[in-house]
């Protein structure tokens, strides 16, 4: 069992969360095999998982393979469509990467930009836990939600 499985217990009142379903529906989407549907929810997430210790052990300097640049594209999908669902109004993800793992993600609403993240170090992406993988999910939220609310004519467009 590796160190991430133990960190997200089956009953862990994260699952339960609106960011966790989304995020599990849209882990969800990418199996097209139908690998995901014997395992729970926790062993979904669980490569979103870095402790300290995990992140140690990856070079500070590497290339994101595609199932990393796979995982950000889901947090950051799992995000867009939680604005969708708040505010009613069509949210797009933009995702600009270089293959050393540096570039930006946007999500705009009509014309106004609502996150922008500079990414850096992707090979290394994770949180250290369930919580505050939520944590981060939320305040990204909060914060687009707010930008539409102060901006709801740009939104608009």
């Amino acid at each position: 069992m590796s160190e991430a499985s133990m960190l997200i217990a089956n009953d862990d009142p994260v699952l339960g969360t609106d960011f966790a379903i989304e995020m599990l529906r849209q882990m969800r989407a990418l199996d097209s095999y139908g690998s995901y549907d014997t395992w729970t929810p926790a062993k979904i997430l669980e490569p979103f998982i870095l402790t300290k210790a995990m992140k140690r052990e990856i070079p500070i300097i590497g290339d994101p393979d595609e199932i990393i640049v796979a995982r950000l594209k889901v947090f950051y999908n799992a995000i867009t469509a939680l604005i969708e669902k708040e505010c009613g109004l069509m949210a797009v993800p933009m995702m600009n990467l270089s293959h050393e793992g540096f570039g930006r993600a946007l999500i705009t609403v009509g014309k106004l930009v609502v996150v922008d993240r500079t990414l850096r170090d992707v090979h290394r992406f994770g949180f250290e836990s369930l919580s505050k993988m939520k944590d981060e999910g939320d305040k990204l939220l909060s914060v687009a939600l707010a930008l539409i609310g102060k901006h709801s004519d740009v939104a608009g467009l």
